[in-house]
């Protein structure tokens, strides 16, 4: 027979109700008492019941996705699991909700975020460039209740459940050591291009990619970062710019998660010069460039995990428990034309 929460009280010295308001992160309990519980937990291997854990609350989780307001093929891909997510959980009486905010004005994505309240939102899980303001905005929501986890980018970093996908450090490096073993024996500029650098994605992979190329290959020189900021005409204008300023460049690394419009630029400014081409992201513009030779790797994430891992990770929040590291971790995928 498992342990039981008469178990857990017994073990601990606390009453049944205490250890009710400890399972449940309800406040009111000294922390040494909270860690006494913890303690009894793992000594006696008390393991709680989820599922009437759920139906004793008398009503389900409400998840919420911030995601940014623009956004091109990767972000339809997240809408499209979440959606999935959404319309397969309602029997464990989970409800997921999208909430979109305008990732180019901090000011105005901050005011979104503190209009959530947690009479609507058990957790949020966001997608979105790491300012200050967003920064304090989600600060402000965990005081008022809300739990929070940051995916695909990260934004804080309080512990392990604070973030949801790949190592973008390990990425980036991933990214160097392709570019330099693809372009072998040559030499020259590597142009590197991202939407923003106030996203940390973008930053680690750049500090991982700048790791492998500065010091293993002299040969190369890695251009600074261009940002585009996801607007076809600024994509366009940096490009042209960046091959008539450099016309040495053999290698093209786009770091954001959305790569239609820079594959497209560059196959449009070089149609007779090969370019050695990195990107992130599956979709199906990164599909169709490996496929015809456009683009010579894709460094992926599976956006299907990371959503249902966002949950699992909000929902061992609220429920004041870890999750399972193994069944959490995002795997780096790399993906060339022959393994589509």
């Amino acid at each position: 027979m498992r342990p039981t929460t008469k178990d857990l009280a017994k073990a601990a010295g606390v009453s049944l109700a205490t250890v009710d308001r400890v399972l449940n992160g309800r406040s009111g309990v000294r922390q040494k008492t909270v860690d006494a519980v913890n303690e009894a937990i793992t000594r006696i291997g008390f393991e709680r019941n989820q599922v009437a854990a759920t139906l004793a609350r008398q009503r389900g989780y409400r998840f919420g996705f911030v995601v940014p307001r623009s956004g091109d093929e990767f972000l339809s891909v997240i809408i499209k699991h979440i959606s999935e997510f959404d319309q397969a959980s309602r029997a464990e009486m989970i409800q997921t909700k999208i909430v979109r905010i305008d990732e180019h004005d901090p000011h105005r994505a901050a005011r979104t975020l503190s209009r959530l309240s947690a009479s609507e939102y058990d957790g949020i899980a966001i997608m979105a460039p790491e300012t200050p303001q967003i920064r304090d905005a989600l600060y402000r929501m965990r005081e008022r209740g809300i739990q929070t986890v940051a995916i695909v980018s990260n934004q804080q970093e309080e512990d392990g459940q604070s973030f949801v996908g790949i190592d973008n450090v390990a990425a980036g490096a991933t990214a160097g050591r392709l570019m330099a073993r693809f372009l072998g024996t040559q030499s020259g500029d590597i142009l590197v291009l991202a939407e923003t650098m106030q996203s940390r994605d973008s930053l680690e992979r750049r500090l991982g990619f700048d790791r492998i190329m500065s010091p293993g290959y002299p040969q190369f020189h890695a251009l600074p970062t261009l940002e585009t900021h996801g607007y076809p005409e600024r994509t366009k204008l940096v490009l042209e710019n960046a091959f008539a300023a450099h016309p040495d460049i053999v290698g093209l690394y786009i770091m954001g998660s959305e790569a239609r419009l820079a594959i497209e630029c560059a196959r449009k400014l070089n149609p007779d010069k090969k370019l050695i081409t990195i990107a992130h992201e599956r979709t199906p513009s990164t599909e169709q460039a490996l496929r015809d030779n456009t683009l010579d790797a894709l460094i992926n994430q599976d956006p299907g995990h990371i959503v249902r891992s966002a949950i699992r990770t909000l929902r061992a929040k609220c429920e004041n428990r870890e999750t399972l590291a193994s069944q959490e971790r995002i795997r780096i995928e790399i993906l060339i034309s022959e393994n589509l």
